[in-house]
């Protein structure tokens, strides 16, 4: 049912609005053979709120305008700053480079975010998802643009309540319009990532680009619309695994949005400065319900549908200024700091504990191997398979031969010739198969693949199985790049 909000606590000094918001989405309240009850957030100032503003701004400002950053990397390379060029199997992000064969650089990347989602959530909770995350920033734009054509909570919930009329319908139209413009910029945005925007942007206009940019468009304009439009909570709630996950990397040190209980408690109704016996902090105004996206009440302590985006904190600071009380009511706090403020002792925050020291030394020794192997990486990869069926074959003068494949990977912008040989072995022959062992040619930006026979003669080999190096060498530097081998042969 739709509730009203209504003035009560009392009228000096300002007001404080007691709402009859409803925390309905608490274990008690939610069911799974129940329709769901929407969330009508209010809207809230201060500080948290305003951090939110911005880190909107900054994530938003990042998505869609990085795709047009130019990054000069001279003739006949993409000039996109961050580009994942499928046709060409590359993905440039400024400087880096990255091929398919160097995968395991995006495996050190997501283990790096991982443990960083792990580190942060240890020290501070759920603030990835209270700030950072795209479902509570896209909501966040979402609920701005329905604040803006429908009004505040009371108005929204008026107008859900009225009948329908033209100027129902007009607020409902512009307002799912302008969701679709945003849904459809984000698909668009995504896109760009994939292509080069500026050459791109025309031809999804004209009809020009592929099927499968259209197809990803209409498929992230959907998700976009339904996830931050309708959809909403229930994302955070039941579809993301993060809330029941997140559990194992608190501890009683962490900080998290708490209501310290026990100044709050027993809750009731006043006036300002007016003298109350055997009443808390708390004026059970229902303002940190009214104003959560989540739709639970922080006062019934950590709940997994937390996102910790701290607007209850504005909420209750604000209500605290009016009645003249000291703000923190609800604060980031740890649930230990609670208890020993509780007890009259001393509260401390302690960020350095075993559990964040170690995360922070996985980080690092990560973070410090993939920065080490992208300054070390060499500009030729070698790659050297040996022939398995047959093992070898036996000439008609009883020489052996072994036969391999040989593929160099030039990841210099200029064509390089190459030299093959061998060490290790001795009266080895080589034979390059339409080419010579002295000029192996590979072009800028490609993958070369030569057949390569060895052959030793009869006696060389004095085991069936003889170990030796391929060297393969930058005719222009001199530089050397070696990889192991085995030559087989017959049992001896």
């Amino acid at each position: 049912m739709v509730d009203q909000v209504r003035e009560q606590a009392y009228d000096g000094g300002g007001g404080v609005e007691r709402s009859q918001a409803t925390a309905v989405n608490t274990a008690e309240q939610r069911s799974l053979y129940q329709k769901r009850e929407k969330i009508y957030p209010k809207a809230v100032s201060g500080t948290f709120r305003r951090l939110k503003w911005v880190i909107l701004v900054v994530t938003l400002s990042i998505y869609y305008l990085a795709p047009w950053i130019r990054w000069d990397r001279g003739p006949n390379l993409p000039d996109q700053a961050i580009l994942i060029d499928m046709p060409a199997r590359r993905f440039y992000f400024f400087f880096i480079e990255i091929w398919p064969q160097e995968v395991y650089y995006l495996t050190g990347l997501l283990i790096i975010a991982a443990i960083a989602l792990f580190l942060i959530t240890t020290l501070a909770g759920r603030v990835w998802c209270g700030y950072t995350c795209p479902q509570t920033v896209w909501t966040d734009l979402f609920f701005a643009v329905e604040r803006f054509i429908e009004g505040d909570r009371g108005a929204q919930m008026r107008l859900e309540a009225s009948p329908w009329n033209a100027s129902k319908i007009g607020k409902k139209v512009a307002k799912h319009s302008i969701w679709l413009i945003i849904a459809a910029a984000t698909g668009g945005a995504w896109v760009f990532y994939f292509a080069d925007a500026p050459t791109f942007l025309p031809q999804l206009f004209t009809l020009e680009a592929p099927f499968v940019a259209y197809a990803t468009i209409a498929v992230l304009t959907g998700t976009t619309y339904l996830f931050g439009g309708h959809a909403r909570e229930q994302v955070c709630t039941y579809m993301c695994p993060w809330p029941r996950i997140q559990a194992a990397m608190l501890d009683e040190e962490s900080l998290t949005v708490t209501y310290r209980d026990f100044r709050g408690e027993p809750r009731g109704p006043r006036r300002k400065n007016a003298p109350v016996e055997n009443l808390g902090d708390c004026i059970d105004c229902n303002q940190c319900v009214a104003v959560c996206p989540m739709g639970i009440d922080i006062r019934d302590g950590q709940q997994l549908e937390c996102i910790t985006c701290a607007l209850c904190i504005d909420a209750c600071d604000n209500v605290m200024d009016k009645v003249g009380l000291p703000r923190g009511l609800i604060a980031y706090d740890t649930l230990a700091n609670v208890d020993a403020r509780s007890h009259g002792d001393k509260a401390r925050i302690r960020l350095m504990r075993p559990r964040s020291i170690m995360y922070m030394a996985i980080l690092a020794l990560v973070g410090a191997v993939m920065l080490v192997s992208l300054v070390s990486r060499s500009a030729v990869d070698v790659n050297i398979l040996r022939d398995r069926n047959p093992l070898f074959v036996t000439l008609s003068d009883g020489s052996i031969r072994n036969g391999y494949t040989v593929k160099i990977l030039n990841k210099d912008h200029e064509q390089k010739d190459f030299a093959l040989t061998v060490e290790g072995v001795t009266g080895a022959e080589l034979q390059v198969v339409g080419s010579e062992p002295e000029v192996l040619a590979v072009r800028s930006d490609r993958l070369a693949s030569f057949r390569v026979f060895v052959t030793l003669p009869q006696g060389a080999i004095a085991d069936e199985s003889l170990p030796f190096t391929f060297v393969v060498t930058d005719s222009a530097t001199q530089t050397q790049t070696r990889h192991d081998s085995i030559f087989r042969g017959p049992e001896q």
